[in-house]
Formats: C-alpha cells, sequence, structure tokens
C-alpha cells in the first residue's frame, strides 16, 4: 500500500450518455483512482468518452460479455450488478472499492483517501450513508435520521400522512452502500452490503465524514417515470418488510403505494410524493426546523466539460 489509500468506484449503468458522463465526471473530480463502468445496455456515445480516460475502464454488457463469464445474463438488474461489483473486486488493485449508482454521488467533507487512510485496520468494510434529494430543489438534501429511539417520532413529526409508513422518511434505502477493502477472500457484493463465504460480514463501522447524495426522485416527472419499474422490481417491489408490524396497521412501500394508487390515482400519488419528497413548502419548512437540510452542490455540467470536452 502506498503513502495513501487508492480507492475505486464500480457501477453498472444504464441511461442517457450526459447522465453516465456526468456521474464519472463527479468522482473522477473528487480524485477516484479508478472507475469500473458496466454499461448494462447500449450507449456508444458514453463508452467511446469513457474508453479514451486513462482512469476509466469501460465494458460493455453485451452477449459476448456475459459468455466470456461463463454465465447466462441474469435477468434482475440487481444480480446483474453484483455480479458485476463482485468480478471487479476480485481483479481490483485499489485498496478499497465502492459500488454505487448512476444517480448516487460521494459527498466527503474531506478527501476520501484521508477518511480510509483512518478507518482501522481489520474492518472489513465501511458504510457510507445516504443523503436524499429534495425534490424541486437545487443542491438540496434530506439527512440521514440515525436509527434509534427518536427516529419514528422525528419522521412522524416531519411527515404527519405517510411517516409512519415509510422507513426513516426516505423513499428509498437508508442502508447506504459500502467501502469494501480488497485483498480479503471469497467476498461477494450484495447491493447494500458484503457476503463471505456465503455469509453475511457483519461491520457496524460507518463513515462518519461522507454522504451518499441520492438523486432517486429529483423531482416528480422522474419519479413518476420510474415508478411502474420501481413498483414491479425496483426497490419499491412486492415483497419488502413493513416500516411497522403488521399487526399494528404496517405497509411495505410496495403495499402502501398500491393503495394510494388504487384509492386517489395519481393525484393521490402526487400528493404522498410532495411530503415524502421534501417538495411541500411546510415539509421543507419542517425540515429545516430541525436541522436535516444538507446544501451539496454537484456542479455536475463543469466537471463534465471538465473530464469530458466536447463530448456531449
Amino acid at each position: 500500500m502506498g503513502d495513501k489509500s487508492t480507492w475505486g468506484i464500480v457501477s453498472t449503468v444504464r441511461g442517457m450518455a450526459p447522465d453516465i458522463l456526468r456521474f464519472v465526471a463527479y468522482h473522477l473530480d473528487l480524485g477516484v483512482d479508478r472507475m469500473h463502468v458496466y454499461l448494462d445496455e447500449p450507449c456508444p456515445k458514453a463508452f467511446n468518452a469513457l474508453n479514451r480516460h486513462p482512469k476509466v475502464e469501460v465494458r460493455n454488457c453485451d452477449d459476448g460479455f456475459w459468455a466470456n463469464r461463463k454465465r447466462e445474463r441474469p435477468d434482475k438488474h440487481q444480480v446483474r450488478q453484483t455480479a458485476n461489483a463482485s468480478f471487479t473486486y476480485r481483479k481490483a488493485s485499489e485498496d478499497w472499492l465502492l459500488h454505487i449508482d448512476l444517480d448516487e454521488f460521494l459527498c466527503p467533507d474531506r478527501p476520501v483517501a484521508d477518511l480510509l487512510d483512518e478507518v482501522a485496520q481489520g474492518t472489513p468494510y465501511i458504510r457510507v450513508r445516504p443523503e436524499e434529494a429534495v425534490a424541486d430543489a437545487k443542491d438540496l438534501y434530506k439527512a440521514y435520521i440515525p436509527s434509534g429511539p427518536d427516529r419514528a417520532a422525528t419522521v412522524q413529526a416531519l411527515y404527519p400522512n405517510y411517516g409512519a409508513f415509510v422507513k426513516g422518511g426516505f423513499l428509498s434505502h437508508l442502508q447506504g452502500k459500502v467501502f469494501a477493502r480488497t485483498g480479503l477472500p471469497g467476498i461477494n457484493f450484495r447491493i447494500h452490503g458484503l457476503f463471505q463465504h456465503g455469509e453475511r460480514l457483519i461491520c457496524k463501522a460507518e463513515l462518519a465524514e461522507a454522504a451518499l447524495c441520492h438523486r432517486h426522485a429529483p423531482d416528480w416527472d422522474h419519479w413518476l417515470a420510474h415508478y411502474r419499474f420501481r413498483l414491479e422490481r425496483g426497490s419499491y417491489k412486492p415483497g419488502m418488510t413493513p416500516n411497522v408490524p403488521r399487526d399494528e396497521g404496517g405497509m411495505n412501500m410496495n403495499e402502501l403505494l398500491s393503495w394510494i394508487e388504487s384509492e386517489d390515482g395519481v393525484d393521490g400519488l402526487s400528493a404522498f410524493f410532495d411530503e415524502i419528497s421534501g417538495a411541500h413548502p411546510e415539509v421543507r419548512a419542517r425540515l429545516e426546523q430541525h436541522g436535516l437540510i444538507r446544501h451539496r452542490p454537484l456542479d455536475l455540467d463543469r466537471k463534465l466539460a471538465k473530464h469530458f470536452p466536447g463530448s456531449i
């Protein structure tokens, strides 16, 4: 290991070339040593720009790619993501590897290498907690509310209509993502953690001076466009555990959203979104009062122009 910890990011992405290149440019600007990018569907414009950058390794996940891996292309995108992350882990030369998605942006308070240098030896991974974009607000994010005896009451106060059903007041995950220390045997990634030799690897360490800014639903149109996929196969899919026990009236996100839609249609979904996303002015004011708003200017267009000039 050198003087400073080296770190890489692995992502399996699908989307428009500008979004892919902004995501990569942002993390290059942050000082990442290596970006491992897997294009889940063809995007020639992104591939050509990424392929020319010395710190980016880009692969097209076409039929030949999966044939070379000697496996069928997994049907579920989550399985494709974790397969690619695990494959990258086993050959990574960086000291640490972070697996994140196209709508997630690492936001450290100090240089990432410095933070990772301070992680205790023997810590297999360290978790980065999310902050969730406030809808229709430039550069504002809702802070993570740590688990504890006061969280449920805080969430209920912030979101009086739907807070009881939505864990931690977030539309998406609270678990965040993990930096994995490389070189450990038998490691396989999951979306929010690691397995070692087939068993879940337990580690309570968290990277206190960093957040993962999650642009899960930056506005209503974006959320609605992704809603059906998420309800069927994504982050709101059936089978999740409810926030509140069922015998106390709890529903998981799939059941809650399906119920709202059946009762009140798109208008009902819009009211739910305005509350939980912080788009409603009164909700945003309550978040401010509780000290739960973070200002995180990502400056994506400037970083895109800097790292991939003339690519868009």
